[in-house]
């Protein structure tokens, strides 16, 4: 309970600071998030690996990452200033809600395809502004083994945000791989353990990452792939999400990719 009390009483201070810095520099917002990533991963004892090269600051990358668990927000989110696409049910969650506007994420409705032009056009303003966006391109949360097919049609709609067909998007691949607890490997069913998916209730879920305490995580960065004139968005989602498989099975058994 004292982590999550010191975790409670880090956001209550952290919460007015971002309120302000949205207010009066939004250019700056994006510093305070990852303070509050960084506390979330200490106090929940969350441990991250990194490989590959993220995207240097200031060139709008999208980030396309697999998705295995609530989790992953603040991983990815302790690393570096960005920005996250969302279903549009996450804002009207509560207290999750409300800090995933704190850090400007973007929702989609998926029952509105007219709704997705808007959010389209904002997400081109952003990556042309030079802010990362991170793209969770399956669509939902895998089992922490398996990788569902990731949607084209997402990255499609990113480059066509940038409002001009021979426009080109750097797109960054980064795979998620929660391998264990305490820094000891495991096996499907620790991967399952740290997921969230199907109708794992968030509590209980917190509640066993508290328990247990020591999650270890590996996070990869994949080589670029630049979507546009030459690489269409079918071939770059293809190319993204090989990327991601390899890198995911060389965290699981431990062996480079053949």
């Amino acid at each position: 309970m004292f982590r999550l009390a010191a975790l409670g009483l880090g956001t209550l201070a952290l919460v007015p600071l971002q309120m302000a810095a949205l207010r009066l520099a939004p250019g700056r917002a994006g510093a305070l998030p990852i303070r509050f990533h960084r506390l979330v991963c200490r106090c929940l004892g969350v441990r991250s690996r990194v490989r590959g090269n993220p995207p240097p600051p200031g060139v709008g990358a999208l980030i396309v990452a697999n998705h295995v668990s609530w989790l992953d927000i603040s991983v990815i989110g302790a690393e570096q200033r960005l920005c996250f696409v969302a279903k549009s049910e996450v804002a009207g969650w509560p207290v999750v809600g409300f800090l995933a506007s704190l850090q400007r994420t973007l929702y989609i409705d998926r029952q509105r395809r007219s709704a997705t032009a808007g959010v389209a056009a904002t997400m081109g303003e952003r990556l042309a502004a030079g802010d990362d966006v991170v793209l969770f391109a399956e669509g939902t949360t895998g089992d922490g083994t398996r990788l569902l097919p990731f949607r084209s049609s997402l990255l499609g709609a990113a480059h066509q945000a940038m409002g001009d067909a021979t426009s080109e998007v750097t797109v960054y691949p980064l795979a998620i791989t929660y391998t264990g607890w305490q820094g000891l490997p495991g096996g499907r069913i620790e991967r399952s353990e740290l997921a969230w998916y199907g109708d794992t209730e968030l509590w209980p879920h917190l509640k066993l990452v508290l328990e247990r305490g020591g999650a270890d995580v590996e996070l990869v960065w994949g080589e670029p792939i630049v979507m546009g004139k030459t690489t269409s968005r079918k071939e770059a989602t293809r190319l993204v999400e090989s990327a991601v498989r390899q890198a995911r099975r060389e965290a699981v058994t431990g062996r480079p990719p053949e």
